[in-house]
């Protein structure tokens, strides 16, 4: 299990990317088509065009952190891009990225009802 960066944005490109495209590239993304800073300490997630790749980048203040996943089987559940727009992001929360991480449909996270307690006699 990775340990996310605790209070850090995490943004979702929405179009994929180039995977042959290593630190320098994935910044040129997120500078060029998100418009954010890589050096902000945030968190910007990328997937390849098949879907079974997964790149993370951030800057933890020493240098660049990539994570990088590979599904063996299936692929990673993401937005549809909408209307052909290739741009743009989806910020998500750590439990989600978590979700996304794992294969799981992130999307489809539900908090569990609360149930009201009754005193009994």
């Amino acid at each position: 299990m990775i340990a996310w960066p605790t209070g850090v944005a995490i943004h979702l490109a929405v179009a994929p990317v180039d995977f042959r495209k290593a630190f320098d590239g994935l910044c040129i993304e997120i500078v060029e088509a998100l418009e954010r800073d890589p050096l902000s300490g945030e968190l910007f997630v990328f997937r390849n065009r098949a879907g079974d790749k997964l790149k993370a980048l951030y800057w933890d203040g020493q240098g660049f952190v990539m994570i990088y996943k590979r599904l063996e089987k299936g692929r990673f559940k993401w937005l549809q891009q909408v209307d052909g727009d290739a741009e743009g992001e989806v910020r998500l929360s750590r439990s989600q990225m978590q979700a996304l991480f794992e294969g799981i449909d992130w999307r489809r996270l539900e908090t569990p009802r609360k149930c009201l307690a009754t005193a009994t006699r």
